[in-house]
């Protein structure tokens, strides 16, 4: 059974007021949340294209301000709220029961997200052709997988929890289980020591197989440049050992070679993990 109002308005008077408030306050926080990942997402795009020299880079710096204006319009719904809030309270407190008066803050708020959906579609469509240029550029900087590794001009090098030796001779193992021909073992460090130079170990692998080669150098002839593949195995100067070898992505580039060949050198990432672990 309702209960009746007084000169100061029912129990649910005041409790859909107070509803009606909590609402507005939801509202402010969601439009604060979305306008800090909406900048937030903006910085990180922009940090991204700077860290990976894209050859066309592109500026989010409209996104910033996008999202600062969803959070400052969420600061405003929640003051304004609690401003109309306090009013309604202080009207059913006189008496007053008259509130079939529109909501100016229910309007303004849909007009200012009008105007700001509006803003944020013209951004996205007069974007879109600086995005689709970009993107090759994103895959074409993407760092190695493995862990530990680093890109360093094309070159990943990957540290070897062994010496050298036990590297070189893990690596071998695993090509000759794969029936991978190993052309050569450049003893670099050895050659140096005949020649009276002193240098830190160092060994380099030439390996390959005709049948995922030859596809490469008749689709682009200076990719032989680069084949057979190689795998530099180094000791620094701390005696830390290192894998080294030229990213798939390099040669792609370097050699425009096409894609649907591109595992037959992608091999190599894994011929790396394998012998680093």
């Amino acid at each position: 059974m309702d209960q009746p109002e007084g000169p100061h308005g029912s129990a649910s008077d005041f409790l859909a007021v107070e509803r009606t408030f909590l609402a507005w306050l939801r509202t402010g926080v969601a439009l604060m949340a979305l306008g800090f990942v909406l900048a937030r997402f903006g910085l990180f795009l922009k940090e991204f294209s700077v860290a990976r020299s894209l050859a066309h880079p592109v500026s989010y710096g409209d996104s910033l301000w996008f999202g600062t204006g969803l959070i400052l319009l969420g600061v405003l719904v929640s003051v304004l709220s609690l401003v109309r809030y306090l009013r309604l309270i202080a009207q059913l407190k006189s008496g007053a029961h008259n509130f079939s008066n529109t909501s100016n803050l229910a309007i303004a708020i849909a007009i200012l997200l009008g105007v700001l959906g509006l803003a944020m579609s013209y951004y996205l469509v007069a974007t879109r052709h600086v995005s689709a240029l970009s993107m090759p550029a994103v895959k074409e900087a993407s760092m190695p997988a493995a862990p530990g590794a680093v890109l360093e001009n094309g070159i990943v090098r990957i540290p070897s929890r062994h010496s050298v030796d036990e590297t070189v001779a893990k690596l071998e193992t695993i090509l000759q289980a794969k029936s991978v021909e190993l052309f050569a073992v450049v003893d670099h460090s050895g050659e140096a020591g005949k020649a009276g130079i002193r240098m830190a170990n160092t060994k380099l692998l030439i390996f390959g197989n005709p049948k995922a080669g030859t596809p490469l150098m008749i689709a682009s002839p200076s990719v032989a440049l680069d084949l057979p593949l190689k795998i530099l195995v180094a000791e620094d100067a701390v005696g830390k050992v290192w894998i080294s070898y030229d990213a798939p992505e390099y040669l792609q580039r370097r050699h425009n070679l096409p894609s649907h060949l591109m595992p037959n050198i992608a091999v190599i990432e894994t011929l790396a993990g394998n012998i680093a672990e």
